[in-house]
């Protein structure tokens, strides 16, 4: 039996926002994006091939809004993993992607923190040996 990690749900404010972040700023791939009606989307993006991808999910009732940023509790919960550190860094810097900290080169590769439109903080990293 073979499984994987195909879609991971990151609550959103509005689609279209997120769209102009994940896809505009970061360089992400549309995979999806299909009206379900009544103001719903199915929207899906993808930082590259192979990789897990992301439902965009429109916070639909007050606890859901409440947690937009959050789903991680203030940690890094998401890592993008990168086979040139140091091009996607500038190319995301110059974008206008926020970093929380300079560049570290740490025993199992290269790091930077850094936070998405909401504040969800992600690892940008290149593993030890280049191999995303």
């Amino acid at each position: 039996m073979a499984q994987h990690l195909a879609l991971l749900s990151l609550l959103v404010r509005d689609y279209d926002e997120a769209l102009a972040f994940y896809v505009g700023k970061m360089g992400f791939d549309l995979v999806e994006d299909s009206e379900l009606g009544a103001g719903k989307r199915w929207v899906v993006v993808s930082p590259g091939p192979g990789g897990s991808r992301f439902l965009l999910a429109k916070a639909a009732d007050e606890r859901q809004v409440a947690m937009i940023g959050g789903q991680g509790g203030g940690r890094v919960w998401l890592f993008l993993h990168t086979d040139d550190f140091d091009g996607d860094h500038a190319r995301l810097s110059a974008a206008g992607v926020n970093f929380l900290e300079e560049p570290r080169h740490e025993a199992y590769g290269s790091v930077a923190v850094f936070e998405d439109l909401y504040g969800n903080r992600w690892d940008l990293l290149q593993p030890r040996g280049g191999k995303a």
